[in-house]
């Protein structure tokens, strides 16, 4: 087969992607093929694309890395983790898996004694800062956090950071909320090289909670009625599908008032005064998703976003899908089409979702069915074929993917076809997700296979990120008591050290 070499505008637009430098294990020479020389590939033929997973026969096999997802050796696993740090995840990791304990955990940070301050503040905030926020934060500060991302980088993982705030009720708390994300943009530029890959921002956290309401209602209404005219709306994509769920809006929405539209331009100078920061520093913006009260106004100010700054091929504003929603899917396509259509490369960030409870109270409240898939099965299957698609969308074609999932059949299923399609280390498009403390083998697994991989990280000082880490607490109970494998494998690692030490 002929060999090309990656032209000259691909690798400018490799920029903030570039893979990390990691241990000498993972960056052991695969073979004679430099590191931006490749052999042509030929895309799967449709048979291929169609299953689920395929055996990739017709791989360019001297440009993948000869490595597979392998999650049973732990020795390599946790190579880069101290005996004591995999004894203290352990400890965390098995508290947060029982119920009544994250019950009281709660409890405990919510009640009026934390509130005030004193000795028993001060003895709480000790406590949960040496176990729980140790785990699953960055840090305290700007520091803690270089700290933390420079860890990972030598441990061949790159970090997502999180300024961890909660929602905004007011232009004040915005405003604050606003510096506090430019200030995470700063951070990001003063750490190695792409060692940072994204800057993540709650636009809950810069648009008032109340104002976000009124903009998905009036979205959904113009959704039944095209003819209602929103004429502070900008250009975006498609917000809904025909799947989607509009029971939150059940009588035509005023207008929005003067006061309010005011309001709605500040926010917007907020986006895009962060956008331009991102653009600045070369690190692309990843907008979280909430819960579908809300979302359909941060779509619509992650879309307008996207098609002012996402250039060249090379998204800078990503969004998220949360594919346990049944319209999830539909949503993404109609997205991606009017994207392409319009010349706008598109980044995503897939994720299962983390609002079921809620989600089901609302719709229920209204009489009408969950908008969650039915069975986790369902969320399973519209998470991975989500993925498929996606991976061979990027893999030629504009835009990027993030796959933030801790379930190892899914990293397992996309590391396979990110291999068939030649979508290796070294691929700029492709990132693979989990929050910090959680999912430590599949992230370790992963970078081992030759994927980048990033850890979500939030930062801020105990008493400002605690609320957000009660609210993940909440929201990821399923995922917390699901932690089971990464303990199992924890404590094979740990009684592997113990005995060599002994013997």
């Amino acid at each position: 087969m002929a060999t090309r070499v990656i032209p000259a505008r691909i690798l400018r637009k490799i920029r903030y992607n570039r893979a990390t430098t990691t241990t000498a294990a993972a960056t052991k020479p695969l073979g004679a093929t430099p590191v931006f020389e490749r052999t042509e590939h030929k895309p799967p033929s449709s048979a291929a694309s169609a299953a689920t997973i395929a055996a990739p026969s017709s791989v360019d096999t001297d440009y993948i890395p000869r490595r597979t997802l392998d999650l049973e050796d732990t020795e390599k696993l946790f190579s880069s983790v101290s005996t004591w740090r995999l004894l203290r995840s352990s400890a965390v990791l098995h508290a947060t898996a029982v119920g009544p304990m994250v019950d009281v955990g709660m409890r405990v940070m919510r009640s009026r004694f934390v509130e005030r301050e004193g000795l028993v503040k001060d003895a709480v905030m000790g406590a949960v800062r040496e176990t729980f926020f140790e785990h699953f934060c960055a840090g305290e500060d700007a520091g803690e956090a270089g700290r933390k991302i420079r860890s990972l980088n030598e441990a061949g993982l790159r970090g997502m950071l999180v300024y961890g705030v909660e929602d905004a009720h007011d232009n004040d708390g915005c405003n604050r909320n606003l510096n506090g994300f430019l200030h995470t943009v700063d951070v990001s530029r003063s750490l190695p090289m792409s060692s940072v890959s994204f800057v993540i921002v709650k636009i809950t956290a810069i648009c008032p909670m109340t104002l976000l309401e009124r903009i998905s209602d009036l979205l959904r209404w113009q959704q039944k009625d095209p003819s209602f005219n929103l004429p502070w709306k900008r250009d975006s994509l498609p917000i809904f599908a025909e799947s989607s769920p509009l029971y939150h809006t059940q009588k035509k929405p005023e207008a929005l008032t003067l006061e309010e539209e005011r309001d709605l331009e500040l926010a917007t100078h907020r986006l895009v005064e962060l956008c331009q920061k991102c653009v600045q520093a070369n690190i692309p913006l990843l907008v979280d998703a909430e819960h579908t009260t809300v979302q359909p106004a941060i779509d619509y100010f992650t879309y307008s976003s996207a098609i002012v700054h996402n250039k060249d091929d090379n998204p800078i504003v990503f969004g998220t899908i949360q594919t346990y929603l049944k319209d999830s899917k539909e949503r993404l396509l109609l997205a991606l089409k009017a994207a392409d259509k319009m010349g706008i490369p598109m980044g995503f960030k897939l994720v299962r979702g983390a609002y079921m409870s809620m989600e089901s109270r609302i719709a229920e409240s209204f009489g009408f069915e969950s908008p969650i898939h039915d069975t986790i099965e369902d969320t399973h299957k519209c998470f991975n074929d989500c993925s498929s698609f996606l991976l061979e969308k990027v893999a030629d074609g504009p835009g990027s993917l993030v796959l933030a999932t801790h379930n190892v059949e899914s990293g397992k299923l996309a590391a396979a076809k990110a291999h068939e399609l030649g979508m290796g280390k070294v691929h700029h498009k492709l990132e693979f997700a989990q929050l910090c403390g959680m999912s430590e083998s599949l992230s370790f697994g992963l970078s081992n296979a030759g994927f980048q991989v990033s850890k979500y990280l939030p930062f801020g000082p105990v008493d400002k990120v605690m609320p957000y880490l009660l609210r993940r607490a909440e929201e990821n109970r399923g995922l917390l008591a699901a932690s089971g494998f990464d303990r199992q494998l924890m404590r094979k690692e740990i009684g592997r050290r113990l005995k060599a030490a002994v013997f």
